[in-house]
């Protein structure tokens, strides 16, 4: 059974597993599924139509589930999905999407800091680490293993690779193309992530072909097509190098510079 506080309000339509938590003064809404062993500290708002999966903790004070913070949405009914394992510290706001049957959707074995806001139909992947007051405007995608640093902002439609570092109060308007370092004010790139790459166990001849590529699409001359003819024709195929040229190929904004 669920363990429920006397002192929280959990609507009838809300489902909660098997050892979820539900500390004092907690409020759960409505269509709201909480999973096995989770754990929604006090005083945090689910506010409605939200799915969270087992193992997660949604922090003091963190509201979930709210409505988007955008003129375009008219009440149409959307959602919010958080993955397993996933940590929402104090004072999180987790919006849903806007757009009839839409989702917000936060990955497994995530932590967002204290204070971050994601906004409406942002995809965020797994093992994400979003730091405090880190702020995300609709639509952006963060993919799996990034780590964005404290007071950092992001405009909306931005997309940041896999395996990347963004440093703290940066302002990111651009694409951040996946295994890179980025930093500084204003925001610019800073070399590939060696150290977080390394921690994960990325061969150095990966290391290698990626430096090489951060070179020629940072430190010549080039323009980014002409270091992705350059990349492509001069370094090896391997996962990492397909993966970083179907980003930066894909990339609607462009990617920072």
């Amino acid at each position: 059974m669920p363990e429920v506080d006397p002192r929280a309000i959990v609507h009838e339509d809300a489902t909660l597993a098997k050892g979820a938590v539900v500390e004092p003064f907690a409020i759960v809404g409505p269509n709201v599924s909480i999973g096995r062993g989770s754990r929604v500290c006090s005083q945090a708002l689910i506010k409605s139509d939200t799915e969270i999966g087992e193992d997660c903790v949604i922090g003091h004070s963190a509201v979930v589930g709210s409505d988007p913070q955008d003129l375009k949405y008219d009440g149409e009914t959307t959602h919010l999905k958080i993955g397993d394992r996933t940590t929402v510290r104090e004072f999180v706001t987790l919006n849903r999407a806007t757009g009839e049957g839409e989702a917000t959707v936060v990955g497994s074995d995530t932590l967002i800091m204290a204070y971050a806001h994601v906004a409406h139909n942002c995809i965020i992947g797994d093992h994400v680490v979003i730091v405090n007051a880190v702020s995300l405007a609709g639509h952006v995608e963060i993919e799996d293993f990034a780590i964005v640093c404290g007071m950092t902002a992001v405009q909306q439609f931005v997309r940041i690779g896999l395996h990347s570092y963004v440093g703290g109060a940066c302002r990111i308007s651009k694409d951040v193309p996946p295994y890179f370092k980025i930093g500084g004010v204003p925001t610019r790139p800073i070399e590939v992530n060696t150290v977080g790459l390394l921690r994960r166990g990325f061969s150095e001849e990966s290391l290698n072909q990626l430096r090489k590529a951060y070179r020629l699409l940072y430190l010549t001359d080039l323009n980014t097509t002409q270091a992705l003819v350059r990349i492509k024709k001069e370094l090896k195929p391997t996962a990492e190098i397909e993966t970083l040229v179907g980003f930066i190929e894909a990339s609607q904004r462009g990617i920072i510079k």
